[in-house]
């Protein structure tokens, strides 16, 4: 059994959660602005960049098996304190590797520890939420979010002050030392009542799976994919289709994250007037459309500008107008699928998660590599109505599972960040 704690250690331990969160979320999108550089630097063209991106998702695939032993042994403190340590070395080593197959071998790797960071990160925060006898996750998750808005907007200004190399060492080496201190006031082995006798729950064979989680790990592809594409491709596009400078160019996702932001904290209350998949449902439906508008629009308006800044101009107040629209869309999209996940019959809560992520990596892998290969093909505005049609889709899922769920109570809702996903395996 652990040990009894304080009200102050509890919050302290907390505390420390949330600037974890906030710090991971700092982290990264630390590399965004940055994105069109790093293709250049590599030498290669946007399939082969999909490519990357999208075969490096394996290393998770391995944390996935692996880090419940590790955890099991070494408790998810230590754990969280070495994988950290390697993702902020994978993020500087960035700014010097010229080579695309050993930037793809430094991704791998990368996936890796980030994901048994965050399979740590999950299970000190189940623990803790056990301990303080409720829910908290959606709070972490809101941190997550407010650290990847200011990390857009810190890491577009830095990208037209400092040289890549610099900005990646200086930014990971920050949040790094951050990490360090909060990490002092996580919950140790002992407060966690860490023990390495304890018993696995009893695995469901695959083969079982109901066929209802197969449909919220498409609908949870298909609503987080928009957000992964905004990750991966909006720095490009500002560049590529609007012509932007880095700092500029960070301004559509920075407000994009900042209107998810307002959508997930604002999320409780709605949640008492609407079911969750219904919110998701009408996000996914208008979103997919204002997210469409402010594709096309702003291409066109770029592709006619002839050297006209006032154009250019209105093209990012057109794009910035309706990302927010999309972003408040999407932010019921990711927490209402992995709360849906609850209500599987014939698997516990982790079981579900655990499959769904795994599904869900799966189908990310080859959509990221299919991505960069319409890119190549149609171009990257024609390509974007894959991450639409996606977002789209997303909204006529949560639309079914409304209908066939039960009502959940808000603060019953668990949260979870789509970009910096909450991994769950099963022991």
């Amino acid at each position: 059994m652990p040990p009894k704690l304080s009200e102050a250690r509890l919050k302290s331990a907390r505390l420390a959660l949330l600037a974890i969160f906030f710090i991971q979320g700092v982290v990264a999108i630390t590399t965004l602005p940055r994105i069109p550089e790093l293709i250049k630097q590599i030498h290669v063209d946007f399939l082969g960049w999909g490519a990357i991106i999208g075969f490096s998702g394996v290393g998770s695939f391995v944390a996935f098996a692996l880090t419940s032993r590790v955890v099991a042994r070494f408790g998810n403190t230590p754990v969280m304190k070495v994988s950290t340590v390697m993702v902020a070395l994978g993020i500087a080593a960035q700014g010097f590797i010229t080579n695309s197959v050993l930037f793809f071998i430094v991704l791998l790797v990368q996936a890796f520890t980030y994901s048994m960071f965050n399979i740590a990160l999950n299970g000190q925060s189940v623990k803790l939420e056990k301990r303080l006898g409720r829910v908290m996750l959606g709070s972490l998750h809101g941190a997550w979010s407010v650290g990847a808005a200011i990390s857009a907007a810190l890491s577009g200004w830095l990208a037209s002050v400092l040289p890549l190399w610099i900005h990646l060492i200086i930014v990971p080496a920050v949040c790094l030392v951050a990490f360090m201190i909060a990490n002092q006031f996580l919950l140790s082995n002992e407060e966690e009542g860490h023990s390495r006798t304890d018993k696995a729950e009893k695995s469901v064979p695959w083969s079982k799976t109901p066929s209802y989680l197969w449909l919220l790990s498409l609908g949870l592809f298909a609503g987080m994919w928009a957000e992964l594409v905004m990750m991966d491709w909006s720095a490009v596009f500002s560049d590529n289709v609007l012509g932007l400078d880095a700092t500029r160019g960070a301004i559509p996702y920075t407000v994009f994250t900042l209107a998810m932001i307002a959508g997930r904290f604002s999320s409780g209350w709605l949640t008492k007037r609407i079911h969750f998949s219904a919110m998701s449902a009408w996000g996914g439906l208008v979103g997919s459309f204002a997210m469409a508008i402010g594709v096309f629009w702003p291409a066109a308006l770029a592709s006619s500008a002839s050297g006209n800044p006032a154009l250019i101009d209105a093209a990012l107040l057109v794009q910035v107008v309706f990302y927010s629209i999309a972003g408040l869309g999407m932010a019921s999209m990711v927490p209402s699928f992995f709360s849906a996940a609850g209500d599987v019959r014939g698997l516990s809560t982790a079981q579900a998660l655990s499959r769904m992520n795994f599904a869900t990596a799966v189908l990310v892998m080859i959509a990221k590599t299919f991505m960069g290969a319409l890119a190549t093909g149609v171009g990257l505005v024609n390509a974007m109505i894959f991450p639409l049609t996606t977002f789209f889709v997303a909204g006529l899922i949560s639309a079914y599972v409304a209908k066939h769920s039960k009502r959940i109570k808000a603060d019953q809702l668990v949260a979870f960040p789509p970009t910096g996903p909450i991994s769950v395996v099963e022991k």
